[in-house]
């Protein structure tokens, strides 16, 4: 049974992660309003607060989800869960998945 509250996208989005004082490079390969799918080399473990800063092609500023928390972990792939996205974030990951929606309907035509 499914239990996600947002519709998730697939999409290949460059992602810097931080946990503690470390930041790395990742990549979300699924996406939505609630959470992500990220793959990573970072060391993580389910409960772990995470920052994610999610790197738009053409957007200098990031969408940045401050309060992010790690769910589960499979080898370098692990899931998180957003909690408290201000709305103006919130906004430009709609934006940003709304857009990623349009994209798999292109291909998909």
């Amino acid at each position: 049974m499914e239990r996600r509250q947002h519709r998730r996208v697939s999409g290949q989005v460059k992602t810097l992660l931080r946990a503690n004082s470390h930041e790395v490079e990742g990549e979300t390969v699924d996406l939505s309003l609630g959470g992500a799918r990220i793959e990573s080399s970072l060391d993580v473990q389910p409960g772990k607060p995470i920052v994610v800063k999610l790197l738009i092609p053409g957007d200098d500023v990031p969408i940045v989800i401050k309060q992010a928390q790690v769910q589960w972990n499979i080898d370098r792939t692990f899931g998180v869960r957003f909690f408290d996205v201000p709305k103006q974030e919130l906004d430009e990951l709609e934006a940003l998945i709304e857009e990623c929606i349009a994209l798999d309907e292109g291909r998909e035509a």
